[in-house]
């Protein structure tokens, strides 16, 4: 399996936690925005939206993160959506939602104004980030009153749902705002029992030098 992209990108590293917790053997291709590889006509062929990550395995190629990460979820480790018991899969697609449209969609405007703006010699906009921590905050009270009933998002045991927060998150960690979580503390409890994992540490790992 290859992975084209850069560990950079919070897209392309959401993909290595889904593999490295599934134990499958991959390799990341590097994808070089300096040089608008990613616009090339051999990766538009992999990815028509000239983005990345994209994803081979054999003659099978996907784009999309998520979609990825469910791909190598369920060949290589179908627990991590609980796909044998209707209750549970059906609980881990509602977080899986959640982390989606709800939590990196706050996210999101706040890592671009505090890491990518700075990064091409832009400025961050204070406006645009106060505005979203103030989503994030709701978003993470509902986050507190469902990790104070069960050790997981989607219950009592990790799912994909949990380790699709994992990028983002680590990005959150680089920017001023690193202890939005220490008013939470299950959410806390959460994300450090979520970075003692061997996959999450290799993750963190890899960002590192873009941090």
């Amino acid at each position: 399996m290859k992975l084209y992209g850069a560990t950079v990108s919070w897209n392309v590293t959401r993909c290595v936690v889904a593999l490295e917790e599934a134990g499958a053997e991959y390799q990341i291709v590097p994808i070089d925005f300096a040089t608008a590889e990613h616009k090339s006509p051999d990766h538009l062929a992999r990815n028509p939206f000239g983005q990345v990550p994209a994803f081979q395995d054999g003659d099978l190629h996907l784009w999309e993160s998520r979609a990825i990460c469910m791909y190598v979820a369920r060949k290589h480790k179908p627990d991590l959506l609980r796909e044998g018991n209707l209750k549970e899969s059906a609980m881990v697609d509602v977080w899986l939602e959640v982390e989606a449209n709800q939590y990196t969609a706050a996210l999101n405007p706040i890592l671009y104004q505090c890491l990518v703006s700075p990064m091409f010699g832009g400025t961050t906009d204070q406006k645009v980030v106060e505005e979203n921590l103030e989503k994030l905050k709701k978003v993470l009270e509902v986050y507190e009153a469902r990790l104070a009933k069960h050790k997981y998002l989607a219950g009592d045991f990790l799912s994909l749902a949990d380790l699709n927060h994992v990028s983002v998150t680590l990005c959150l960690l680089a920017t001023p705002h690193a202890s939005l979580f220490d008013p939470y503390p299950h959410v806390k409890a959460w994300w450090d029992g979520l970075m003692a994992r061997p996959s999450v540490q290799k993750v963190a790992a890899l960002m590192k030098p873009s941090a």
